[in-house]
């Protein structure tokens, strides 16, 4: 069984969205339900087919988060090797073929949000910059071809 690494963070935005899908997703859902079905034939009645679908694609994201959090491990960042790319370091990049410098936090798929500068560890960059240390260059194979990367700081 493979780990889900999570920080705290992490792990209570999933534990929190999991209640709340628990909790008013399922009842609003039974409530489409319940007034699709009141407006009679069901084998033509396209509003209850949808919240079906609804429930269905609903019960499948609680199963999905109920498995990674029963997999979950909270990461104490106080224990790991700071002067090596890990989990929860921040990690300055620079990218040799566009000259620009980029930082990214490293986490689990579940945490990670381009936009906010997380990427996940299973991503082509997270991967090839785990375990790396500072100025350390290594060759990523991404979507847009091979780039060359130079690690210039980690910090926690």
């Amino acid at each position: 069984m493979r780990k889900n690494y999570l920080s705290r963070e992490g792990y209570e935005k999933l534990e929190a969205e999991l209640k709340d899908l628990k909790s008013r997703g399922r009842k609003e859902i039974a409530e489409e339900i319940s007034e699709a079905r009141a407006k009679g034939d069901l084998s033509e009645n396209a509003e209850y087919d949808a919240a079906k679908e609804a429930q269905g694609m609903l019960e499948k994201r609680i199963a999905e988060l109920e498995n990674t959090l029963a997999k979950a491990s909270i990461i104490d960042d106080k224990n790991i090797d700071s002067s090596k790319a890990y989990l929860l370091s921040t990690v300055t990049i620079y990218n040799h073929k566009t000259e620009k410098e980029t930082s990214y936090t490293l986490v689990n798929k579940e945490e990670a949000d381009f936009k906010a500068g997380k990427i996940s560890i299973d991503s082509p960059i997270g991967k090839a910059i785990l375990g790396t240390s500072e100025g350390d260059v290594v060759d990523v194979e991404v979507p847009a071809g091979k780039m060359k990367i130079e690690i210039k700081n980690i910090t926690r």
